[in-house]
């Protein structure tokens, strides 16, 4: 049996089995903004993998700041993203598949960010691994289809920030601060095992229905 979302869709479990949760924060949003903070936790006991603060070549502006709390004080010591990536998360990855709430800014971002660092033939080969070999499955593209509201203009389902998705879903999230990377992390990983709780109560409800239904036919 299947769980239906509210169109009637059928959903299925967002598989956590070896993955891996990306989370970042930047200098904003634009096409020369970079990742000041980068973390990956594993997305079924929620162990830490990588969690550094990023120095970036370009001042933090006061709006980003206002946001995550990130100055440039913070960063001023911190390694460069090309290390952080490429030292720390990279030789972990080793094939695991990679899940990011609202994958394609955070995809993007990393991009850019290399681009600051490494020569057009890293860079490519990165983006290679992320569009081609090893693309991550976006939690939010997945939870917006679970919660099923339709966004007419788009002709698309609506998409949920995540405090308000862990919040539509009850998912205690009150140890942690968002706009943080590792707490987004972390709030995106309690999301997707609640979500996918759901999903499973309501298929065994299903099935379970299916066979009363059976025994006394």
């Amino acid at each position: 049996m299947v769980t239906l979302n509210s169109q009637g869709v059928a959903m299925k479990k967002l598989s956590t089995e070896n993955a891996i949760i990306i989370d970042t924060e930047t200098t904003g949003l634009g096409s020369d903004t970079e990742i000041i903070e980068f973390t990956a936790i594993c997305a079924d006991s929620g162990k830490v993998i990588v969690n550094e603060l990023v120095k970036p070549t370009c001042s933090i502006p006061a709006e980003a700041t206002a946001i995550h709390g990130i100055t440039d004080e913070d960063v001023k010591d911190a390694p460069d993203f090309h290390l952080v990536f490429s030292n720390y998360f990279l030789p972990l990855l080793n094939g695991r598949p990679i899940i990011i709430y609202n994958s394609d800014f955070d995809t993007r971002l990393i991009i850019q960010s290399l681009d600051k660092h490494c020569n057009a033939a890293y860079v490519q080969s990165v983006h290679d691994l992320f569009f081609k070999f090893c693309v991550p499955q976006c939690a939010m593209l997945w939870y917006a289809e679970f919660f099923g509201v339709l966004n007419e203009h788009h002709e698309d389902y609506k998409w949920q920030s995540l405090t308000n998705a862990c919040a539509q879903q009850q998912v205690d999230v009150s140890d942690l601060t968002a706009h943080r990377a590792l707490a987004d992390c972390e709030m995106t990983r309690r999301l997707i095992h609640a979500v996918n709780s759901q999903i499973e109560n309501q298929n065994n409800q299903s099935c379970d229905g299916v066979t009363k239904y059976s025994s006394k036919a």
